[in-house]
């Protein structure tokens, strides 16, 4: 299950659509990151660089020069180096990235100043994202102003520069069917992950105990890393929205609450679920997670084509706020409670964001100032959440120290919503059959 170099070739051709007339973009590869001393953090590619490419290698950068005569796509690249490939793994080179990755023109990396001067003199424009790695915008300027101190000598340099990830990132934003089955797959290794995690837990297991378990589920379907740190949060942990020390114990009586996804062939899953420790719901729990699981099915049920991206949260916003109403944790009229963001104590964060190839996926939310409307293709999380801080005293103690989160990955299609992430359970009866051994009804 990948991407095919059809579709690699499909989107390069489709940003060079809306290119300007002699024009050139630029992408460098990411860097490689050091770790401690002489160890590096595991590779991981750039997701514009892979998007455009599926070149798994660092120390690289793509070119694409729309009508160019000898190919429009130039990748630069690690020569090949027998005696480093014996202690770092084998590299493409420029023959390897014609040949299996489908560039036109493939050069050494260390020819980059030479050539990519030459290939950047003339042309009017250069779509590149500035001030995202300074060293490599540093090294741009560097070819633009060599060319400018030419000048006198007839060479004219680029006359503009152009927001690369304006154009790329819109493009990102609309999913492919093979992007969908690969999210979907990452999502279905995820609830397994989840589930796992479920049968697992028990009083008096550390939280990274689970986390072990989860990633090892992970690692066994092929997704080697978590698309992002996982959380796993028991009791008060759980309030802490992007908690990761996961090195406390788990207590009876306590939820947890788990966020973990994979990233499978690069493309990420993002899942919340809270449950029980002993495996069965207090009726502070049950009360307050009820709730969430309402507001959450209201939002999924507002993801469609045509809504405008901030629907679904407002719709999380009105039902959790009934909710606390209807529980006392708020008093007053639920519009003014709305309109005053009173829940904010309660529900501090957003509904959701974009996913793709990054857990926060690139997209613009608002487009002209207004709430960008939902398109098939487009894939979000919904994860509307309660958290009862363990010191608030304005509200009874047998709420505090309660959180609750429910996420899943919802795509937009042509007459609604898929959720990815199904098969895991969030019904709190069927969370409750899954721990005592039994599979969920649902």
């Amino acid at each position: 299950m990948k991407i095919t170099r059809q579709e690699f070739a499909r989107r390069r051709k489709t940003l060079m659509e809306v290119m300007e007339p002699n024009s050139i973009a630029i992408v460098p590869a990411a860097p490689e990151r050091p770790r401690s001393r002489d160890t590096e953090y595991p590779y991981r590619q750039d997701s514009d660089f892979h998007y455009l490419s599926g070149f798994p290698e660092p120390g690289a950068v793509l070119v694409l020069i729309p009508g160019r005569e000898h190919g429009e796509y130039v990748l630069f690249c690690r020569d090949r180096d027998p005696a480093r490939e014996i202690w770092d793994g084998y590299r493409a080179g420029p023959e390897g990235a014609c040949r299996d990755y489908g560039a036109d023109d493939a050069f050494p990396i260390d020819d980059i100043d030479d050539i990519l001067t030459g290939l950047l003199e003339g042309r009017e424009r250069v779509y590149y994202a500035m001030g995202k790695d300074r060293e490599f915008d540093r090294q741009v300027m560097d070819w633009v102003n060599s060319i400018r101190a030419r000048v006198r000598s007839g060479a004219t340099p680029p006359g503009e520069f152009l927001d690369l990830n304006h154009f790329l990132h819109d493009q990102r934003l609309i999913k492919s069917a093979a992007e969908l089955r690969l999210m979907r797959h990452a999502g279905e290794i995820s609830a397994r992950a989840h589930k796992r995690a479920m049968h697992f837990c028990q009083p008096g297991v550390m939280e990274y105990q689970l986390e072990a378990e989860i990633h090892h589920e992970f690692a066994m379907a092929g997704a080697r890393f978590p698309a992002y740190s996982t959380i796993v949060g028991g009791g008060a942990n759980g309030c802490i929205l992007h908690y990761i020390e996961n090195s406390s114990a788990l207590k009876d009586g306590d939820l947890v609450l788990i966020d973990a996804g994979c990233e499978y062939d690069i493309y990420a899953a993002d899942i919340t679920r809270t449950f029980p420790v002993n495996g069965r719901f207090s009726t502070e729990q049950r009360a307050l997670y009820d709730w969430v699981l309402k507001a959450q099915k209201a939002a999924i049920a507002e993801v469609r084509p045509g809504n405008h991206w901030n629907r679904p949260h407002e719709i999380s916003v009105r039902v959790l706020t009934e909710g606390l109403v209807a529980l006392g944790l708020l008093q007053g009229e639920v519009d003014a409670l709305v309109e005053n963001e009173a829940y904010r104590e309660f529900y501090m964060h957003r509904v959701g964001h974009w996913l793709g190839l990054d857990v926060h996926d690139v997209g613009d939310y608002k487009i002209d100032g207004q709430w960008r409307l939902l398109e098939p293709g487009m894939v979000m999380t919904i994860e509307p959440g309660l958290y009862i801080a363990p010191d608030n005293e304005r509200v009874p103690k047998k709420w505090r120290g309660i959180g609750i989160r429910i996420e899943d990955d919802v795509a937009v299609t042509r007459d609604g919503c898929d959720v990815l992430t199904a098969d895991v359970p969030k019904e709190a009866d069927d969370i409750e059959a899954l721990m005592a051994g039994s599979e969920p009804a649902g």
